[in-house]
């Protein structure tokens, strides 16, 4: 598929309707990136569209999706923000404290033969404008292989963050 880096999306915030659409992105990206299993594919849409159902009246995720300008029904690729209250921390200038939520960037995806056209930067673009008016200074987010650069591109560093699972 040829790049069309001009073709223009609409973007708009996601409702609970969408969450049918939002979960299948999940379960697709983690199937696209291979740690999902075909066996676990319909038990995670149906856990993504329950916690959204939840998750979605209350703020705690925000979510946006994009469609092509001349269908705008057709959405083709997605983003959302997990916010979680966290204690007051270091804000950004190391000078002052920071208070309000933290989000965790989940849910980035694109129907695969929209990618490498843009869209996935437009829906981070959204999300980054978005966070600082709605008081969220931190984001995090687990990159794939594939959009390590686009996220280098847009500021984020790597950090020291470390990981407990329980089991390991």
């Amino acid at each position: 598929m040829s790049s069309d880096m001009t073709t223009p999306f609409l973007i708009r915030i996601a409702t609970l309707a969408d969450a049918p659409t939002i979960a299948r992105h999940r379960a697709d990206m983690f199937r696209d990136i291979g740690t999902l299993p075909d066996a676990l594919y319909s038990s995670m849409i149906d856990a993504t569209r329950r916690y959204l159902e939840t998750a979605m009246p209350t703020g705690e995720y925000v979510g946006w999706l994009a469609a092509p300008a001349t269908e705008p029904e057709r959405v083709i690729a997605g983003i959302g923000v997990q916010l979680r209250a966290v204690l007051p921390h270091m804000g950004p200038d190391a000078h002052a404290l920071a208070f309000g939520p933290d989000g965790f960037v989940v849910n980035v995806f694109t129907e695969r033969s929209w990618r490498r056209r843009g869209v996935a930067k437009q829906l981070m673009r959204q999300l980054l404008e978005w966070a600082p008016r709605h008081g969220v200074n931190r984001l995090a987010l687990h990159a794939s292989r594939e959009g390590r650069l686009l996220y280098d591109q847009l500021g984020f560093v790597s950090t020291n963050e470390m990981r407990w699972t329980s089991g390991s």
